[in-house]
């Protein structure tokens, strides 16, 4: 099990996917065939746009293999 990442702004979820995409030798071109999205979508996303559909962005995260897990801080259980 790989250790999790806690991301916090739009740009760290960029990276983390450009990085995992990278990783498995995709270029954009060929993660677009993959999921379905644009690739201005995906260039977009890995630039940290803010602007970003959540099911677009989960349906990329399915598609490298990456779960995304929420968690309250720890600041919030105590409330």
């Amino acid at each position: 099990m790989t250790q999790a990442i806690a991301i916090h702004t739009t740009d760290q979820l960029g990276r983390l996917i450009r990085t995992a995409r990278k990783q498995q030798g995709l270029t954009l071109e060929m993660m677009a065939g993959l999921c379905g999205l644009s690739i201005r979508f995906l260039s977009e996303l890995e630039n940290g746009r803010e602007s970003c559909g959540l099911g677009r962005v989960l349906l990329v995260l399915d598609t490298l293999g990456i779960e995304l897990s929420a968690h309250p801080s720890e600041s919030d259980e105590s409330s």
